[in-house]
């Protein structure tokens, strides 16, 4: 006599979706500071400052639900170099907010550690041949131009890309921190 499942396949995923889901957030609430005032909290996988920006290391990027292939795909970024801000880890897995605050959860190998920026997309910002208020412009940068950063000293970024190696406010840049410094 055949037995029947007692779970259909379907609701046996949404169990073990909902179960990673629970550990993640065990996870999430064992490395959480205990004080507003604590040290910077590190990545339980990585051991890396948290939050913290790095960027796509590929032109298709699916952006999950949930910390595994299981969970659906809300997103699929199509362009490499784009910075992220990495909020939370869990094994291989990285949740990630884009400039516009989409979140979602992505593998960690297809993420980089180069540091790229976005032109901020409330403002155009002039590129400048050195570092300082009274330089002259010598082009602007449309927003949603993506840079590669190659230093900051925490108010100003040399930053390049096609066409252009020069600085910017960094405070027009999105994907390095307010007074971060890059070397």
């Amino acid at each position: 006599m055949d037995a029947k499942p007692l779970l259909s396949r379907r609701a046996a995923a949404a169990i073990r979706r909902l179960a990673v889901d629970l550990l993640a957030i065990a996870v999430l609430l064992a490395v959480a500071p205990a004080r507003a005032d604590a040290q910077q909290q590190l990545g339980s996988a990585s051991g890396l400052p948290l939050p913290r920006y790095v960027s796509l290391k590929s032109d298709r990027v699916n952006l999950h639900e949930g910390p595994s292939k299981e969970h659906p795909t809300l997103w699929v970024f199509e362009r490499a170099g784009l910075p992220v801000e990495i909020t939370a880890e869990f094994e291989t897995w990285r949740k990630i907010r884009d400039s516009e605050g989409t979140e979602g959860w992505v593998l960690h190998s297809l993420l980089s550690g180069r540091r790229t920026a976005l032109v901020a997309p409330w403002k155009k910002e002039p590129i400048l041949a050195y570092a300082s208020d009274r330089a002259t412009a010598v082009a602007k940068l449309a927003p949603g131009v993506v840079a590669s950063l190659r230093r900051c000293d925490g108010a100003w970024c040399r930053v390049s890309g096609e066409g252009f190696d020069a600085y910017v406010k960094q405070e027009g840049l999105w994907g390095v921190y307010p007074g971060e410094k890059i070397e």
